[in-house]
């Protein structure tokens, strides 16, 4: 059978590079083929329509194997499967020992508790974990800093008194005090000298991991692949530094460290992130010349990223995270949490954690995620994606280096720069329309109210507060700006009504309705569509009597020359309060602008700031 195969295949010719490129050529029908087929993608590289054999050949993350250094092909050898993870926040104990014990019968196998520091007790946790088989279930906590070795101590005591063998229980204890500086610009390098202490107390408990790297905040805050990447690597190479400074063999700092990483709603790219991530960690840690290869093994534990999230439209925040997933499970993770789709205004429903629960057990129950390790090696779009990703996020690394690492980096701001950096100019790109989210700057719901609905502010268990000391991150989801301005017209004491006029060439006046309505909608605005008028006074008197606050007409750039300034002039006699708006940017703008015509949509304006500007002509 497989010399059939051979010789069938051995009778077509592999086409060449050029007769792909000239057959492309041919159906893009004279247009540009750099621009219309090149991505440029904001990691500072370009990524082809396609690629050939010859291409990857000369890679090296094609000669790696599943299991086997430097691990960017995973860390299991049999089996792809990763925990299911859902993380509670502890208030009351026993409340939250009966959740964990009913979601532990709802497939969920990895359980994360954040406690707040003044509740750390034998007792509180011998009564949150009452019932819980943790040699058999991942259990990980997060609490205040500063009572991290506390925790551990308990800890050590509560699995010696249940008897557990230390070699199976798997988790971890949350030390991280890098996080909270980037977060809330709290000074907490007094705290980084407990660090070898914690891994000290926790060394005979190979399963258990105890300093974090929460790069998850990058991704949360805006940054971009290759900078939650390279700044990822530069955190954890500054904690197992010190580490290895302080006395702790270089196998045991490198099996206590855990990655925390976001994962961002670019599918192959984020598959290709953490692919590149096991392979440069990997390289890092060798570099200390540890006594074995598995000292290597990144451990990523994976959480959906909120930065994509919505208010309005908000279920279309799980086809989101599922993508996400789905990139996270594919790509060999440790663990997965799923981002509950309610989490931007509200605290979780149950309903929305059944969701987010099912998201993950459908991806390994019916789609067998779970049975397959690395199934996109061999790609050669991904194992390009992954080489150029991984060189991008080293170059930052190393500048992070030459810098004087990442907590120097920290101290003077410079990571926080950058990130919010990236933030604001994704926000820009957002408000216009460069970078699009459904639901909100695109294809919004005409008819979608918040119904109380309010975006949450960030909290923090931890309760100590005082001024920054250094800068922090901002984390402002993307649609904020968009929810902002819709809240605000929602408010209003009158819902703003957009009249399209459409008149002249169907095609266009149709897409140039349809445009002008998803423009408007994004505001909170009521749109009025219409089929078609056959003079713009008959237009204008059907947009008065409708009650429009907004009339925009819509034609082709040829016939605004003859229907723009008639249609202005109309609706001025009509309603002088009414604001005019062309859909388009014709030749004949200066001629309209001339006549009065202040207003013009279409793809090269700015829409948030286009619907500020609406929104205070409305007085809203």
């Amino acid at each position: 059978m497989a010399d059939s195969k051979e010789k069938l295949f051995a009778d077509f010719t592999a086409p060449t590079r050029q007769e792909w490129r000239d057959k492309i050529e041919v159906d893009l029908k004279g247009a540009d083929y750099e621009k219309k087929m090149v991505w440029r993608t904001n990691e500072g590289f370009s990524m082809q329509p396609f690629y050939l054999k010859e291409d990857v050949d000369k890679l090296p993350t094609v000669n790696a194997l599943p299991g086997e250094f430097p691990f960017v092909r995973g860390n299991k050898k049999d089996n792809n499967a990763w925990y299911v993870r859902q993380n509670i926040v502890v208030t009351d104990p026993k409340e939250a020992n009966a959740k964990a014990l009913d979601i532990l019968n709802k497939g969920i196998d990895s359980l994360g508790f954040r406690i707040p520091g003044d509740k750390v007790s034998a007792e509180f946790i011998e009564t949150l974990l009452d019932g819980i088989c943790c040699d058999i279930v991942e259990v990980s906590f997060r609490t205040c800093q500063r009572h991290v070795l506390e925790l551990a101590d308990i800890l050590v005591a509560y699995y010696d008194k249940k008897g557990y063998d230390r070699e199976k229980i798997v988790g971890g204890i949350g030390f991280d005090p890098i996080e909270r500086m980037l977060m809330k610009g709290k000074d907490t390098t007094m705290l980084l000298p407990d660090m070898p202490k914690l891994v000290e107390k926790l060394k005979d408990f190979p399963g258990l991991r105890c300093v974090m790297v929460h790069s998850d905040l990058l991704c949360n805050s805006g940054a971009y692949v290759y900078q939650e990447l390279g700044y990822a690597l530069a955190w954890g190479k500054e904690y197992l530094e010190q580490l290895i400074n302080a006395g702790v063999p270089v196998d045991l700092a490198a099996k206590k460290i855990k990655f925390y990483m976001g994962i961002g709603g670019n599918y192959f790219m984020e598959i290709a992130k953490f692919r590149a991530a096991r392979m440069l960690w990997a390289q890092i840690v060798k570099q200390y010349e540890p006594k074995c290869d598995c000292a290597c093994k990144m451990v990523i534990n994976a959480a959906t990223t909120t930065y994509n999230m919505t208010v309005f439209d908000s279920y279309v925040n799980m086809l989101r995270s599922q993508t996400e997933t789905m990139s996270a499970a594919l790509a060999g993770v440790h663990s997965v949490v799923v981002t509950p789709f309610d989490v931007p205004y509200e605290t979780p429903t149950e309903f929305a954690e059944r969701i987010a629960r099912n998201q993950q057990l459908l991806l390994k129950e019916e789609c067998h995620f779970d049975k397959i390790v690395d199934v996109s090696g061999g790609s050669y779009f991904v194992e390009e994606l992954t080489v150029a990703i991984a060189k991008e996020a080293w170059k930052l690394f190393l500048a992070v280096e030459e810098e004087g690492g990442f907590l120097a980096a920290v101290k003077e701001g410079k990571i926080q720069e950058a990130i919010n950096g990236t933030d604001a100019s994704r926000h820009a790109n957002a408000g216009k329309r460069k970078e699009f989210l459904l639901g909100t700057n695109q294809f919004p719901n005409f008819t979608e109210t918040s119904e109380g609905k309010e975006p949450l502010a960030c909290d923090c268990t931890c309760k100590h507060s005082s001024d920054p000391d250094v800068p922090a991150l901002k984390t402002s989801r993307l649609a904020s700006d968009f929810e902002t301005l819709r809240l605000t017209t929602e408010k209003a004491a009158k819902q703003p009504i957009a009249f399209m006029l459409t008149i002249g060439n169907l095609a266009m006046r149709q897409a140039r309705a349809q445009f002008s309505c998803n423009f408007l909608a994004a505001a909170g605005y009521k749109v009025i569509d219409n089929l078609g008028f056959p003079t713009v006074e008959e237009g204008v008197e059907a947009a008065v009597k409708a009650g429009a606050d907004i009339v925009v007409l819509c034609s082709s750039d040829d016939e605004y020359a003859d229907y723009g300034i008639p249609a202005f002039n109309a609706l001025k006699a009509a309603d002088p309060k009414a604001i005019f708006i062309i859909a388009g940017a014709p030749a004949c703008s200066e001629d309209l602008k001339a006549a009065g015509i202040e207003n013009f949509i279409h793809v090269r304006v700015d829409q948030l700031k286009t619907l500020k500007e609406l929104n205070a002509k409305l007085g809203i």
